[in-house]
């Protein structure tokens, strides 16, 4: 444990055990190593959660260069990406599914951006300028793939590369995506079935007043508003889209990782 005062954001001695083996990229009696590993992990963790900027990491932890350093070097290694994956498959076969899903989801979300406006796109539809986070979940909410783009970025145009990274994900179990009307057009069938899948458009009913759930699609938004639950991807704070996508994956590594311990625990 930590010789501090814990924060409501650290790693409990379940998780770490879960954690701990994609985390250590080199053996614990490297010399290079001058910090705790568990509590540089506790601090990306609170950076993710509280919303703050690197340099304003409390000083309990150990120094935001070391946490930002390393937190790169997880990210590059796409420790978050395989780990979320792993966790996927467990709570799977704990719901009684098979470990790789055979239907997904696919949506965005926009991101504002206003200190980023230099790079950032601007989304007609959401009035924001910013990025576009495109996102695909099982029917289940586990993520699958995400990445970051422009907020001028068409949807449909991500679909080849969604449906790449989903059958890469999954060993291409993949046969159908439920999507919105944003994803339509030959050119959006044509590459999701260069990979295997089927794009099914979930309409709109007619006459609709208020919000509306659609059928399916749901899920993903479900996704984006726990995503929200943690403060730095509220809004994008990062220089590059390549961390706004790797911290996605750190937030639903928490997420699915605490749901993993408590589901493991109580099981029999």
């Amino acid at each position: 444990m930590p010789n501090r005062k814990p924060y409501p954001s650290d790693v409990s001695d379940e998780e770490w055990a879960f954690v701990a083996p994609y985390l250590t990229l080199v053996r614990e009696d490297a010399p290079q190593r001058t910090h705790d590993l568990r509590e540089v992990f506790n601090a990306l963790r609170w950076i993710v959660r509280a919303g703050a900027s690197w340099r304003m990491l409390p000083h309990d932890f150990p120094a935001w260069e070391a946490v930002y350093q390393q937190t790169r070097r997880w990210i590059a290694a796409g420790v978050f990406g395989e780990m979320v994956h792993d966790l996927r498959a467990l709570l799977r076969l704990a719901s009684g599914r098979t470990p790789d899903p055979s239907a997904a989801i696919l949506d965005s979300r926009t991101l504002f951006a206003r200190e980023r406006a230099h790079r950032a796109g601007y989304d007609g539809a959401k009035r924001k300028k910013g990025s576009k986070v495109h996102a695909a979940v099982d029917t289940l909410g586990h993520l699958l793939a995400l990445h970051v783009t422009s907020a001028n970025e068409q949807d449909r145009e991500q679909v080849e590369k969604l449906a790449e990274a989903v059958q890469e994900a999954t060993g291409e179990s993949v046969e159908l995506a439920y999507v919105d009307q944003e994803y339509s057009g030959e050119a959006a069938d044509e590459e999701a079935q260069a990979h295997g899948i089927q794009l099914e458009v979930v309409k709109h009913p007619e006459a609709r007043r208020g919000c509306v759930l659609l059928p399916r699609r749901w899920v993903v938004e479900r996704d984006f508003a726990w995503a929200s639950r943690f403060r730095r991807l509220v809004k994008d704070y990062e220089r590059l889209p390549q961390t706004v996508a790797g911290l996605h994956f750190v937030a639903f590594a928490c997420l699915f990782l605490h749901r993993a311990i408590a589901v493991l625990g109580s099981s029999p």
